[in-house]
């Protein structure tokens, strides 16, 4: 990440790790909010959860460890639409998930931008 062509308003990369740490916690409380509630209705927030978790961690190798700078784009974006939909069903079980991913998809929105602009600039 030091070494790319970064436009101005990308973070330092020491910002990375607290920010995930605090982001990850939410992502887990929510998870957990919608556990508690019981009946069908939690199931789809569920399996959105599960998705959005599985795209996140394919981001991670395919962007710092395989530089496939494109495809790391693709699944951001596709991590963009999960973590919206993700909220949007966990606000339909507990309000407060709901409220604590969003953080999240304000992150993930900037993070794909920030993607988009380091896959175009190197």
């Amino acid at each position: 990440y030091a070494a790319l062509d970064r436009p101005a308003w990308a973070p330092p990369g020491w910002l990375f790790g607290p920010v995930w740490t605090v982001l990850y916690g939410m992502i887990a409380v929510a998870g957990w909010l919608v556990t508690r509630r019981p009946g069908p209705v939690r199931r789809p927030a569920l399996v959105a959860w599960g998705v959005q978790l599985a795209l996140n961690a394919l981001w991670t190798p395919l962007f710092f460890a395989a530089e496939q700078y494109g495809p790391a784009f693709l699944d951001i974006a596709l991590l963009l639409a999960a973590v919206a939909a993700t909220a949007l069903l966990c606000a339909r079980v507990d309000r407060r998930a709901g409220r604590l991913l969003a953080p999240y998809l304000l992150w993930v929105g900037y993070a794909a931008a920030l993607n988009l602009a380091l896959w175009l600039n190197n």
